[in-house]
């Protein structure tokens, strides 16, 4: 999974009945381990992600 800045990210939740969480990157952060991302959510927090595996899709902006 990669993901460009405007890209939209989707991340299921690990509670049965709770929609998923879906915000847009804001910026690419690449480390040695892995990549994480800056996020504004729908909410209008921002935060640093770092998804685990199976748990976010990237849907890219000229889908959104």
């Amino acid at each position: 999974m990669s993901g460009k800045i405007g890209d939209r990210i989707l991340v299921e939740s690990e509670t049965v009945g709770t929609p998923p969480r879906e915000g847009e990157i804001l910026e690419v952060i690449e480390g040695e381990v892995g990549v994480r991302y800056r996020v504004r959510w729908e909410d209008g927090h921002e935060s640093v992600f770092t998804p685990g595996g199976g748990a976010a899709r990237i849907v890219p902006a000229s889908e959104a």
